[in-house]
């Protein structure tokens, strides 16, 4: 079992950022792949950004490309998501994830979740 917490988020103006941690415990945390994704109100989850246990495979959506970051602390157990240059349209729960094997774009394919954090970008 992993269990995972998020946290971080808030409410920011257009333009401004923030970071988002997703800190694990549980299994050894190395040996899963992390995704970051996202829920609006009315909205299907959708993914945002996935990285390998070992950090070298990064994935993110088109929409966020260029403005986020995903990384990971191995040695600390967390998973982040550094978000720059935020939009309304980025509002959102959002939610961090955990899988074995390799990184995934899929919800379906991930078998731990936070319970997830609020993220409010203002116009």
């Amino acid at each position: 079992q992993v269990q995972l917490v998020e946290s971080g988020g808030g409410l920011v103006q257009a333009g401004g950022s923030l970071r988002l941690s997703c800190a694990a415990s549980g299994r050894t945390f190395s040996g899963y792949a992390m995704g970051w994704f996202r829920q609006a109100p009315g909205k299907e989850r959708e993914f945002v950004a996935a990285i390998s246990w070992s950090g070298n495979s990064i994935y993110y959506v088109d929409s966020v490309k260029g403005r986020f970051t995903i990384s990971r602390d191995n040695a600390k157990n967390t998973v982040y998501l550094q978000m720059n240059s935020l939009k309304p349209e980025d509002t959102a729960v959002y939610y961090c994830a955990a899988r074995t094997l390799r990184a995934s774009t899929s919800k379906y394919d991930y078998d731990y979740w936070g319970q997830g954090t609020q993220v409010t970008v203002s116009s």
